[in-house]
C-alpha cells in the first residue's frame, strides 16, 4: 500500500485537476450556448433561402449553369473535412475523421482525391494517413461568421466551375442535440437536379401544411439569375457546415470536461477512502508497537 504523504500528493494532484477541468467544462457550455444560438437562427435564414428557390422548379430543366452540371473530364473528387484546432472533446474529431477515411476508402479506392482540411486535428491526421492535403484553414474563429468562409467557398467554388473536380463532398458533425451529434458527408456540387426537385417539393408539401407558399416573379433568363445566386447559396451551406461543426464541438467538450470531472471527484472519493484506510492502519500499527513496548518492559 502506499504511503500516506504519497496519497495526500495524489488527491492534491487529482483536486487540481478537477478545478480546471469544472473550469474547462463552464467556457464549453457558454462557448455552446452561443454557438447553438448562432446555428438554430442560421437555419431558419437557410430554410428561406429554399423558400426563394421553390420558384425555379418549374424551370430547374432549363437550367444550365455551372454549378448543376457534372463535369466532363474524369473522376476526381474533392473532401472538405471541418475538425477543430484543439482537442479534449471526445470522440468529435475521431468520428468524422473516420468517415472521411471510409469514404475515401469505399467510394474513390484511395485514387483521385484531394483534400481541404479545416482544423488543425483533421490537417494532422490526413497527412498522417498519406491523403494529398492541397489547402488548409485553420484561422477560422469559433465565433465564425460569413466573411470568414469566404476564401474557403470562393476557392472551392472555382475550382470545381474550372473542371478540376466532378464532385465536391464536405464532411462535417451535424448538432442534434447538446448530447448527439452526427457526422455527416454530403454532396454539395454538382447540385444534382433530382436532388434539388426532392427538396423544393419537401418544402412545397410542408408550406402546403402551414402557411402558404410566397410567389415569386423571375423576370429574365434563369442562369443569368444563377450566376449571382448560387455561388451566394453554395457560400449559405458551408457556413451552416461550419456553424453545426462549431455547436457540435463544443457541447462534445462540455460533456467531455463534465465526464472527467465527475472521474475526477469519484478518483478523489476512492483516494480519500484509501488514505484513510493507510491512516487507521499506520494507527492500529502505532498502538500495536506501544502496547507491545509496555507488555515487553512490565
Amino acid at each position: 500500500m502506499a504511503s500516506t504523504k504519497e496519497i495526500k500528493r495524489r488527491i492534491k494532484s487529482v483536486k487540481s485537476t478537477k478545478k480546471i477541468t469544472k473550469a474547462m467544462e463552464l467556457v464549453a457550455a457558454s462557448k455552446m450556448k452561443r454557438a447553438v444560438s448562432q446555428t438554430l437562427a442560421s437555419r431558419i435564414y437557410s430554410s428561406y433561402s429554399w423558400e426563394i428557390l421553390t420558384s425555379l422548379s418549374e424551370r430547374i430543366e432549363n437550367i444550365t449553369h455551372p454549378f448543376f452540371m457534372k463535369n466532363s473530364n474524369e473522376e476526381k473528387y474533392l473532401i472538405v473535412l471541418i475538425t477543430s484546432n484543439r482537442g479534449l472533446c471526445g470522440g468529435y474529431n475521431s468520428q468524422i475523421i473516420k468517415k472521411a477515411i471510409s469514404l475515401i476508402k469505399n467510394e474513390t479506392g484511395g485514387q483521385n482525391v484531394d483534400i481541404i482540411t479545416v482544423g488543425k486535428k483533421g490537417d494532422s491526421a490526413m497527412r498522417r494517413t498519406g491523403q494529398n492535403v492541397v489547402a488548409t484553414f485553420t484561422d477560422i474563429p469559433d465565433n465564425v461568421g460569413m466573411q470568414d468562409i469566404i476564401s474557403l467557398s470562393t476557392y472551392i467554388a472555382n475550382e470545381f466551375k474550372n473542371e478540376k473536380y466532378s464532385k465536391v463532398y464536405i464532411a462535417y458533425t451535424d448538432f442534434i442535440s447538446a448530447l448527439n451529434q452526427k457526422p455527416v458527408i454530403r454532396k454539395i456540387l454538382p447540385v444534382s437536379k433530382e436532388e434539388f426537385k426532392e427538396v423544393v417539393e419537401v418544402n412545397l408539401e410542408e408550406k402546403k401544411k402551414g402557411e402558404s407558399a410566397i410567389s415569386y416573379l423571375v423576370e429574365g433568363d434563369i442562369n443569368n439569375l444563377l450566376d449571382t445566386l448560387a455561388e451566394k447559396l453554395v457560400r449559405v451551406q458551408i457556413y451552416q457546415m461550419m456553424l453545426e461543426s462549431n455547436a457540435s464541438e463544443q457541447s462534445s467538450r462540455m460533456v467531455a470536461m463534465k465526464n472527467a470531472n465527475e472521474a475526477a471527484g469519484e478518483m478523489i472519493d476512492d483516494l480519500t477512502l484509501v488514505f484513510n484506510k493507510a491512516r487507521q492502519a499506520n494507527i492500529t500499527r502505532e498502538i500495536s508497537e506501544i502496547s507491545a513496548g509496555m507488555a515487553s518492559i512490565n
